[in-house]
Order: structure tokens, then sequence, then C-alpha cells
């Protein structure tokens, strides 16, 4: 008998595993098997804490990348504008590097400051893109496999006279290393938020609420609302969130950070991308056995929900530990002044079928790529289709509560009697609709209240008929079970021992790599 992929054999052994070994010791197991992976070696170097922002700037210093990845061995041109006579770069690689979060992979970079000329933006679209000069052009290096792991990069600025500081955030890619995950970082999103300039794709963010159906990846990521979120300024959304809601404050903690440290404590056999690269590259699955969409993935191309699809179809184990994922059709676009591919992104949302011209034009061949929410007329493409689950609601901080615990994945898993994992449904959630995928399995299903009413998020799992395991938490705030990054400065403690168990788990099932036995 075959159950999601996993034959009962298979099943025996987990539970002969679990038996051995006990959930307490999982962990440990898993760092012991993985510790020969590129990013356990890289991990066991020191790590500095010197990345942290102590004076984060508001506009002091800045910049922005050529591009939101490089392959390994690639030029990266740094744009930056500064009030200051000159400027520090400091590159950082992040992950766990025993509790320190970053290792200083090149520094001594002093550049001379100078004032970028500020952008308008366009009467129509409002999109805001910058033309500025180059300020310094970053070669990574291929001659020495210890350097320039795949991973998520931050470029620290600092002023030498001013001390103001602000990131510019990147991604090294290793397309040509096969790795056991693929961790994406979800850049469209952070850059719909992103209201740099005074324009995002929301109005509650953007000046006079007159929010911009364009914007550009040609310019800074903003410092956040939140009065305590300057930590993250100018990384997008990988360390805090940019847009707050008074409602929704607990959103400024971010997620994908917390499971780059957890998955890199680990040492998990992980290399890194961004959606961009799904967009355009149709084999980016190849050599990776899971790929994997983390915290907030909200806006989708057509081009990487397809590629998606198609590994799905090929295969490739699909881990959503997000939630209101695909939940805005977007579309990608050269940049205006360089030409550069999918340099800008359009989104019309609300305004789409008046305004969006792809739903003016007359021509129905292009329906499929107006840009309203992937469930609504004309694309009604549901993002449940794909995941699982799809978006219901905001904002909610809640329990989720599995409600399936005699299922494998959570064989040995020490949860409470109510089977009750605190503090990690929200703030955006998901549940399982009619008419989703075939022998959906429902995990989890956990209560909240909304406007006097009981409602559910769900946690989901299912089968494709290629044999891919395609895993969804329903919830955004998984990723503050792994790590506690953020807390309590912009949030509660949510470390969960159990999430973390749960989460190796799910890992090697998506991946089909064998289950943990005793030594």
């Amino acid at each position: 008998m075959t159950v999601f992929g996993c034959k009962t054999t298979c099943f025996v052994w987990i539970a002969i595993a679990v038996l051995l070994l006990g959930a307490t010791t999982e962990t440990v197991v898993a760092a012991q098997l993985n510790a020969a992976s590129p990013v356990a070696l890289e991990n066991a170097r020191p790590g500095s804490s010197d990345w942290v922002l102590t004076d984060p700037a508001d506009h002091e210093v800045e910049g922005y990348a050529s591009a939101t990845s490089i392959q390994r061995g690639q030029t990266l041109r740094l744009y930056i504008h500064s009030t200051d006579p000159s400027v520090t770069v400091a590159i950082y690689r992040m992950g766990w590097y025993g509790g320190t979060g970053a290792r200083l992979v090149r520094g001594g970079i002093t550049l001379p400051g100078f004032r970028q000329p500020m952008p308008t933006a366009d009467p129509v679209t409002g999109l805001i893109e910058c033309n500025w000069q180059v300020s310094h052009q970053l070669t990574t290096r291929t001659d020495d496999p210890r350097e320039w792991v795949s991973g998520v990069y931050l470029a620290k600025l600092t002023g030498t006279t001013s001390g103001k500081q602000s990131y510019i955030i990147f991604v090294v890619r290793e397309d040509d290393r096969p790795s056991d995950f693929l961790f994406q970082s979800s850049v469209t999103t952070f850059q719909a938020y992103n209201n740099w300039g005074g324009k995002s794709t929301y109005p509650s963010n953007s000046l006079n609420e007159q929010w911009a159906r364009k914007v550009s990846f040609n310019r800074p990521y903003a410092r956040s609302q939140h009065p305590n979120g300057g930590s993250g300024t100018g990384a997008g959304e990988f360390l805090t969130a940019m847009s707050i809601h008074p409602t929704r404050s607990l959103s400024t903690a971010g997620w994908e950070y917390n499971m780059v440290r957890w998955l890199e404590r680990n040492g998990y056999d992980v290399t890194y991308s961004t959606d961009i690269d799904t967009h355009s590259r149709a084999d980016f699955w190849k050599g990776h056995k899971a790929w994997l969409s983390v915290g907030h993935d909200e806006y989708w191309s057509h081009g990487m929900r397809r590629h998606v699809e198609e590994a799905r179809d090929r295969g490739l184990g699909l881990g959503f530990f997000s939630a209101n994922t695909c939940y805005w059709q977007t579309r990608l676009e050269p940049s205006s002044i360089t030409g550069e591919p999918n340099r800008t992104m359009i989104t019309y949302k609300e305004a789409a079928l008046t305004e969006d011209p792809y739903a003016v034009d007359g021509d129905s061949s292009n329906d499929h790529l107006i840009t309203v929410q992937w469930r609504d007329p004309p694309v009604n493409r549901p993002e449940q289709e794909l995941i699982g689950v799809m978006y219901e609601t905001v904002p909610v901080d809640g329990d989720i509560i599995v409600t399936l615990p005699s299922h494998p994945l959570f064989a040995g898993v020490a949860l409470p009697s109510d089977h009750r994992l605190p503090g990690l449904l929200g703030y955006e959630i998901d549940r399982a609709f009619l008419n989703g995928p075939a022998d959906l399995i429902i995990l989890a299903h956990s209560p909240y209240v909304r406007d006097g009413q009981i409602l559910y998020g769900d946690m989901t799992l299912y089968e494709a008929p290629s044999g891919a395991r395609v895993f969804a938490t329903g919830t955004i705030q998984w990723s503050w079970g792994l790590d506690d990054y953020n807390a309590p400065s912009l949030r509660t403690t949510r470390s969960s021992e159990a999430a973390q168990h749960i989460t190796h788990r799910i890992l090697r099932f998506l991946a089909g790599i064998p289950p943990l036995v005793a030594p």
C-alpha cells in the first residue's frame, strides 16, 4: 500500500526510528547526518554579529543591486546614494554560524559617497524607477569552493560620518550544484509592499493612498513603518516586513530569515534562489529534491506558476511553509531605463478589469495574464489547485491544532494532550476549499474566532500523479516555531520543539530522503 508516495514499509521504518531515537534526539541526529553538506561546512566557519544595523538610516545611505540574484562567479552592480562623504560596504552571508547569524564574506570596501538623483512617479502607473550611477561592482569567485556558497547575502552600508546604516539584499545561486532543497526568497512580494519614493501596490502605505500599478526593482527597499522595524532597512521583507496595519503589527517580525537560520543550523543541503529565477528559468528545479516557499509568497507571475506546476509534475516535492501564496497574478517586464529583463513588476489588482492593458485591448488571448487574483475571472485558476489550500483571512494570531495526529508525519512527536502548537497560526492563513486536489489530507484544522464566528485554517498534504508530495502549513508564522529571531523585540517567543521535529519529518518526506534510523 502507498500513502502519499511513502509505502507502508517506509512508515514502519519511521516508527522504528522514532522508538529508537526519540523525538528529542531527532535534531541532533539530523545535524549529524547533514554534517558533510556544503551548508554545514560553511556554518562551521567563524560568524560575526557585526551585520546587525545599530543606527538604521532614513534615506541618509541606501541602495539597490542590479539583480535580485546572481550565479556564483558573476558580477553584481551596487547603486548607492549617500549624504555622507564616504560609505563603507561589508558583505555578509546569512545563516546560523553558531548563533551569530551571518559571516563576513568581504569587508574593507570604502566608496566615495554622493547624492543620486531622486526619481518622480510616472503620472499614469505610479512607477518609480531610479537611474543611478554604479557605485561598486562586486565580483564573486569560483576558484575557491569555500567562497560565495549559495545563500542570501546582505551588503551592509555605513555612512562614515553619520554612522547611518542600511542593507542591499541579493541571493547567490549555484545552479550547477545539486542540493536536496531549493529555498525561494519571495522578492516579488517584497517589492509589492515596498513604498520607497512614496509608492507601493497598496493604498495603505502609498502617499495620498495613490498606489502604483507598476513597481521597479531599480530602487532601494524602504524602512519598515513600524517604529521598531528599522533593523531590516533595505533588506526587503527578509528580516522584517515594511508595511504594517494597526491590527497587524505582528507581521513586522518577518519570516524568511527564521527558516534560513534553522535550515542552516541543522546543516540541510540547501541552495537559494528568488522567485524571479522561478519565473525566468523553466529548469529551476533540476538537481533538487524539494522546493520551499517560505513566509509570505503572495505575488506570482504566469511563468512562476507554470514552472512550479511543471516541476511538481516531474516529481519535485513542494513545501509551502507559507500562506497567502500565489494570491495575486503579476507580470514582469524589462526596465524602462536599462532594458534589463524582469526589473518592473505590473500589478493592477482591483483596477485590473478596467485599467490593465491586457483587459481592455480586446484581445482575449491575453486574458490569462490579466493581473487579478488567480482564483477570479478571467484567469479562474484557484491557487489551491497547486497548493492544496488558499488564502482565507487576515489578521489571525492563534494556535495550530493537529487533528490527524495518527499520520506518520507526526509519529513520535511530543505533542501536548490537546495537540496544540501555540502561536503558529497567523497572521494570514489559508484553508482547504471544495474542489481541491484529489485525496487531499487535512493534517491540522485550526479554529479561530472572526467577527463572532468560529472559522478554521488548514494544514494539508497531497500527492500529485507524478508522485511528488505537496505540503502546505496554511500559515505564515510556521517559521517562528523554528527560530526565535526578532523575539521579543517585535513579537513574543513562539519556538516549538514539536514544530521543529515535524519540520524535520516533512522535509525528508518531501525530498524522498530515507527516514532517520538509529546509528
